[in-house]
Formats: C-alpha cells, sequence, structure tokens
C-alpha cells in the first residue's frame, strides 16, 4: 500500500538541482523504508510558532504538527531542556526529584482511578508495554484496532496497525473491525463489530486481552461525534475480560478542545492510556498509564527498565509543556480557534460539492473530499493537499480511501491562522 500523500523518488523532474541531490543523498543514507510527504517535499531549517521555513525564507503554515503540540520551539520549552541539560541527564535507576514531580502532575489530569504511569520514549514503546501489561493482567492474547488504524512500528505494533499496508500482515491474534461512522450515533454498531470480533476470537480459541483504540480514529478518518459513542464498545470488550487501552498519542494534551484527553469525551475511564508525540513539542517521550490493579501482575512478574524513558531532561520538557497549555489557555483555544476552523470548512463544502463530510473535535479535523456522485476522491484529495503545499500551507490526507483532508495544527493555532487556512483552501479549490 503506497503511503497517503508520499513522494515518487523516482519524479524530480523540475526540481532545483540543490533540491534533487539532496533527496537523492537522502536515499543513499537512509535507504529506501523512510518516506518524504508531497509531490515536492518540504525543506526545513527552523520553525517558529505555527510557521517553518525553508532555506530560502519561504514560511509554511504547519496545520499538521501535532508532534511542536505548543508550537514550534517555544522559548518556555527551549528554556527548560538547555537548563536541565545543563545540571543532569541521566536515567531512573537514580532517585531524582523531576521525574516525581512530573508523573504526579500528569497524572493529576486524568482520573482518580488511573494512578501510575511508566516512561518510554515513543509512543510505540508505550502501546507495546500497555499490550504486556493488558496480557499479564488477563491472561488473553487477542487484540481488536480498527481497519485502517496505526499504533506503532515495532514488530509487534505493526502488526496491529492496518494503515501499514500488506508489507504488514495482521497478525494471527489481532481481529480488524470496521471504524465508527458518523451515522452510527450511538455506538452500538461499532460495539456490534466488536462482538464480532470476540466471538471470532473464542472460536479459534483466543482469549481477548484488550481493545486498542485511537480515540479520535485519525487514521480511519477522524472520527469524533457524538461523544460517548466509544462507550458500548468498551463495554462489550469488558464484558469479555479485555481491557480497553486509550491511544492518546494524537488527541490528547488538550487536542480536542474538551479537557486533557480524548477519552474524557466519552464518559470513560480506560484501563490503560498511551501517549507521546506532544508531550514533548518535538523532544521524544511518552508514556503508559495505568489503573494500578492492572499493572499488579507485570510487575510481580517483570523488571521494566527504559534508559531513556523519564530521563530529567525530559521530564523538565515535559513540565514545560504542561506550564505552556496552562498558562496560554491552550485547551480553550484549541476548541474556539478548531470550532471557527470547522465551521469555514463547512461554509466552503456548502458552496463546492467536492468536500464531503467534515468532522473532528478542537484542533483535530477531518474532511472528506468526494466525487460527482460522492465517492471518495483519493486523487482530488491529493491534489488539494499538494496545491496547498504550493501555496506554503501544511496538511495532509488520511482514512482508509485516502480521500479525508486531516488537519491537525499546532495548539497554538490562531483565528488569523484558521483564516488563511480557508482562503488558501479556496484559492487551491479554485485552481484544480
Amino acid at each position: 500500500m503506497t503511503m497517503v500523500n508520499a513522494f515518487d523518488p523516482s519524479n524530480t523532474a523540475g526540481f532545483a538541482a540543490e533540491e534533487a541531490a539532496l533527496i537523492e543523498r537522502r536515499r543513499r543514507v537512509l535507504g529506501p523504508a523512510y518516506r518524504l510527504f508531497y509531490a515536492h517535499p518540504v525543506h526545513v531549517v527552523r520553525g517558529e510558532g505555527v510557521w517553518l521555513y525553508g532555506p530560502d525564507g519561504t514560511a509554511y503554515l504547519d496545520a499538521y504538527n501535532n508532534v511542536a503540540s505548543v508550537g514550534h520551539c517555544h522559548p518556555h520549552v527551549v528554556a527548560a531542556l538547555a537548563r536541565q541539560a545543563g545540571t543532569l541527564n541521566t536515567h531512573t535507576r537514580y532517585v531524582t526529584d523531576g521525574i516525581l514531580d512530573y508523573a504526579e502532575r500528569l497524572v493529576a489530569t486524568m482520573p482518580a482511578e488511573i494512578a501510575n504511569i511508566m516512561f518510554t520514549c515513543t509512543g510505540s514503546e508505550a502501546n507495546d508495554l500497555a499490550l504486556r501489561v493488558a496480557k499479564a493482567a488477563t491472561g488473553g492474547t487477542g487484540v481488536i484496532v480498527t481497519e485502517n488504524a496505526y499504533h506503532g512500528v515495532t514488530d509487534v505494533l505493526a502488526h496491529m496497525s492496518p494503515s501499514l499496508g500488506a508489507g504488514a500482515p495482521i497478525g494471527e491474534t489481532v481481529r480488524v473491525v470496521p471504524a465508527p461512522t458518523s451515522a452510527d450515533t450511538s455506538g452500538e454498531g461499532f460495539a456490534h463489530g466488536v462482538k464480532a470480533a470476540i466471538a471470532d476470537m473464542a472460536a479459534h480459541g483466543i482469549r481477548p486481552s484488550a481493545l486498542l483504540v485511537d480515540t479520535i480514529f485519525s487514521s480511519d478518518g477522524v472520527f469524533a461525534d457524538p461523544p460517548g459513542f466509544l462507550r458500548p464498545a468498551v463495554k462489550a470488550i469488558r464484558a469479555a475480560g479485555g481491557l480497553f487501552i486509550a491511544d492518546e498519542v494524537q488527541p490528547g494534551f488538550g487536542r480536542t478542545g474538551a479537557g486533557m484527553w480524548g477519552f474524557a469525551r466519552h464518559g470513560l475511564v480506560p484501563d490503560l492510556v498511551t501517549m507521546g508525540k506532544p508531550m514533548g513539542d518535538g523532544h521524544p517521550m511518552a508514556a503508559m498509564a495505568a489503573r494500578p490493579e492492572h499493572l499488579e501482575a507485570f510487575g510481580r512478574e517483570v523488571r521494566y527498565f527504559n534508559t531513556f524513558g523519564g530521563n530529567p531532561v525530559s521530564c523538565a520538557v515535559g513540565m514545560a509543556v504542561l506550564d505552556v497549555i496552562e498558562d496560554e489557555s491552550l485547551i480553550a483555544s484549541a476548541r474556539d480557534v478548531g470550532a471557527a476552523l470547522k465551521s469555514g470548512l463547512e461554509d466552503l463544502a456548502a458552496h463546492d460539492g467536492r468536500i464531503g463530510e467534515v468532522r473532528g473535535a478542537g484542533l483535530f479535523i477531518g474532511a472528506d473530499i468526494v466525487d460527482a456522485k460522492g465517492a471518495p476522491d483519493a486523487a482530488a484529495a491529493a491534489a488539494i493537499v499538494n496545491g496547498l503545499r504550493e501555496r506554503q500551507v501544511l496538511i495532509s490526507a488520511t482514512g482508509r480511501e485516502g480521500h479525508s483532508l486531516k488537519i491537525r495544527p499546532p495548539m497554538v493555532f490562531s483565528h488569523d491562522n484558521a483564516a488563511l487556512l480557508i482562503e488558501r483552501l479556496k484559492a487551491t479549490l479554485a485552481s484544480l
């Protein structure tokens, strides 16, 4: 399967000689497995706030990056990183205050039932750890994911990430269920798929361990509403003896504009929570949070250690990110700016039949691109993404058909930034 919005390395016609040479150098030294975005890849040399800058000073409006969650190179985060790096950085087998201060502050953002946290470096590691904990707690091995999910790149997680394509076939104990749809307002349709997967596991002698979902279903096309539709599926997995793992790597840290965590919109308390990218504003850090009772069996049997997870520099960075989210009221801003952006997209859709359903919460929005018959139009979505790139606005596409625009900017995105995105999108649509 070709990655949505992937660059074709065989096509550098019209590129400047320096660009073509840089891309060839990348291919030669990094190998063929890496991918670049856009028909014409973007060369960036620095970032600030919601902007990325090319070597010639061209400014690109970043409407895609949840890695730099509170803005590229936020000065408060950079200062915290530099200060701690100049003081101490080591692993977690010494007693240090920073990891405890950060852990207590992060856990305090979650329901009281979730009281333990373990640090890793990537979301893949966090999901891998959560699966190990779920299997130890339940005695099961079966895992349920959605049909175009992405949960990580470890050997285990790749086989639970259908969006990676045929090169990472689904594992024998993994069951794939259809993603939710906007028409399934009660969530019973999604729960029916989960129940069918549980029944199929039973027929093959597989005991379920977990339902693992990204709580905004970002790779499936972004499904956020109505809040609460996840509850019947979670009830079904728990009735079968499995746990609910909320993958918050993409919707977490206030992005949905309705509190810190995507699962909270559904009135749920997960058994395990995983998080990653937004934690460090670009610094590599991730974690798994858990109800203590689920960690008992794993902790009793396994000695877990992550050399860099929870190191003093990472914890200082994580604390600074939480400072910024709080001090700059970024959750409320994500709610308000996201609502304005979604409304702007809906207005466009009302006048341009190529834009279908617009979905999302806060600063995480998906917009379907369709043909004259209302069918998914991945080619048009790719043309829009690349047309915006040529107008210095960066978004991507998602979904099983690759036809849903994926808009997920840093949380410091403003109303003016949203208006600029809509303006450039109008111009792109007019040019097609």
